[in-house]
């Protein structure tokens, strides 16, 4: 249910209906302690997830299968895995990838398998260049407009216990990772993507999904989730535009 306000799409769920797509990313929280935090509010590196002596570190996109959903009210186990490890060279600098697998299984065994993309970037340095943007399509058949504010990306960060500074402390995100605003995160919009295909085809099951970040989308303006079914019936093209027109993130689902 409150995960739902927070998409001003609400939920009457109640124990044995199945949770929506990505919604299980309100639970299996990190449980670092607060003196086990890094000065970015991410728990610190080198016990799970590797050291790279890269100080920045989001999410890039990831992979999911859905063999059936999870159902509210069940007992879920995740295990967690690092799949692969990485390290290159960018204009910006040097430049760490991660991905770790996720199962979650309950007693009825693996309901989802998740691959996850980490980027761990080297601090910011003014004056470095940033990314050419690539323009986004403008003639989606499915189109939302989001208008993003501070309770927002508070209430989605209360949700899944992130405590990246970016996502609420403006100061740091101007001052030490180079953005102009607060950042909304990577993972809400992917969820905000499917919610849009739940909204215009809510009895259709999703049996993948994958999304990968382009551009950091910032508070203060709105967004635009957008989304183009295929002719097969089958997949649905899905993408996020910023107030300039720029692709912000791009998706994929697979209907069953």
């Amino acid at each position: 249910m409150a995960l739902g306000a927070t998409l001003d799409h609400e939920r009457a769920l109640k124990a044995g209906d199945p949770l929506p797509e990505l919604w299980h990313w309100m639970y299996f929280w990190p449980l670092a302690s607060t003196g086990e935090l890094g000065v970015d509010g991410h728990p610190r590196k080198g016990t799970f997830l590797p050291d790279l002596g890269l100080p920045r570190r989001m999410w890039a996109g990831g992979r999911l299968r859905f063999d059936r959903l999870l159902e509210v009210g069940s007992s879920v186990s995740r295990t967690s895995t690092i799949e692969k490890v990485e390290e290159k060279a960018g204009r910006s600098g040097r430049l760490g990838f991660v991905t770790v697998k996720h199962r979650f299984a309950d007693e009825r065994g693996v309901a989802i398998e998740e691959e996850q993309d980490l980027v761990y970037r080297d601090a910011y340095a003014p004056g470095a260049p940033a990314p050419q943007p690539t323009a986004a399509p403008m003639d989606a058949t499915w189109q939302r407009e989001i208008a993003p504010t501070e309770a927002m990306l508070f209430r989605y960060s209360a949700l899944t216990f992130n405590s990246h500074r970016i996502h609420y402390d403006k100061t740091y995100s101007i001052n030490e990772e180079g953005y102009s605003n607060l950042v909304v995160h990577g993972p809400l919009i992917a969820t905000l993507l499917i919610d849009l295909v739940q909204r215009h085809l809510p009895l259709a099951m999703v049996k993948a999904f994958s999304f990968r970040a382009v551009r950091p989308t910032l508070l203060g303006n709105a967004f635009f989730v957008c989304g183009e079914p295929g002719a097969d019936g089958k997949s649905i093209e899905l993408w996020a535009r910023d107030h300039e027109g720029w692709l912000t993130m791009r998706a994929r689902a697979e209907m069953d």
